[in-house]
């Protein structure tokens, strides 16, 4: 009988949730590699990306397996009101993350990752936590903890490069908006994975990234009239915009559709709370991109690099304690 994959073991669970962390932390090298593309005209492409990666992944790894239903029954026999969930959980985090890439326009990244990761990593993890309460919860919380640090080291090592930007109270508005939001989609996936009969996390992964396209209509085109940083942007710019720069779109979506499928795979394992926590760590991947590949830490002061350093452990030591919240619970 086919059935879909999920983890047997919380080795191979721990593992999808790192993999969910490299994509996370990678799939903006794609914007990176664009040329003069708009990010509202961008974030098309990459939407359209993370909907068919996921259909790929719930026809493969959710269609073949050792356990469950297989994709297709799944979404014939789960509730309508998990989809439901699904969907909005989607739609919540692509305002989110539209409006942190605007922060990160207005503030600097120094500045609005900091604000908006840290929110949304204490939101979502006690918000699904509360949902399912699966680990153990001091634990857990020491983890997250370490993770926050982490974080404020991020930060202070983009700020020590100096040249940073001031960030006006709007800035830190939107950022804080977005960490919110962020945080709250988490509990929507947990609600549809595990309230009467559930959907299965490719089955989440296909209607979370379904909610996040079909809300595109309404709030990216909104930010293409009336953005919050630099001038209104049309349609024509799509179409005008280099192959190279619609397939880096895509390819970007693909990257953090895979980073997402996998991650709820493994909460379905391990609970939402956990999952997402290791996922959040995606800015310590972020920063070695930075420092590695764009070389954004060239000629930077030595307290800059001690920041970066700090912050590789404290991230480190995070890992290991969130995955121990399961094994102590």
């Amino acid at each position: 009988m086919r059935a879909m994959f999920v983890p047997h073991g919380f080795a191979t669970a721990l593992v999808m949730t790192i993999v969910s962390t490299l994509c996370w932390g990678s799939w903006a090298n794609t914007y990176k590699a664009t040329r003069g593309y708009r990010f509202e005209l961008f974030y098309w492409d990459y939407a359209i990306g993370i909907v068919l990666v996921s259909l790929f992944w719930a026809i493969t790894l959710g269609s073949t397996g050792g356990g469950g239903e297989t994709f297709a029954a799944n979404v014939a026999s789960a509730d309508g009101t998990n989809i439901a969930w699904a969907l909005i959980g989607g739609v919540i985090f692509n305002v989110a993350n539209l409006l942190l890439v605007a922060g990160i326009d207005m503030a600097g990244l120094s500045i609005a990752f900091p604000v908006a990761i840290g929110i949304a990593l204490v939101v979502g993890v006690v918000l699904s936590y509360a949902i399912q309460p699966r680990g153990n919860p001091m634990v857990l919380a020491a983890g997250v903890a370490l993770a926050l640090i982490a974080v404020v080291f991020d930060g202070r090592a983009y700020a020590a490069l100096g040249g940073g930007a001031r960030a006006s109270r709007k800035a830190i508005a939107v950022c804080v908006v977005s960490g919110l939001l962020m945080g709250s989609f988490a509990p929507f996936v947990t609600r549809a994975l595990t309230s009467g009969h559930a959907l299965g996390p490719y089955s989440i992964a296909v209607f979370f990234t379904l909610g996040a396209l079909s809300s595109c209509f309404v709030v990216n085109v909104y930010f293409m009239r009336h953005p919050l940083v630099g001038e209104a942007v049309a349609f024509g710019g799509f179409a005008a915009a280099r192959p190279l720069d619609h397939a880096m779109g895509v390819i970007g979506g693909f990257i953090w559709g895979t980073g997402t499928v996998f991650n709820f795979v493994a909460a379905s394992f391990v609970g939402v709370a956990i999952s997402y926590a290791i996922g959040q760590a995606a800015p310590m991947v972020a920063a070695l991109w930075g420092v590695a590949v764009w070389r954004e830490f060239r000629g930077a002061p030595p307290r800059a690099w001690a920041y970066v350093a700090a912050m590789f452990v404290c991230y480190l030591a995070a890992l290991a304690v969130i995955a121990g919240a399961y094994g102590s619970a």
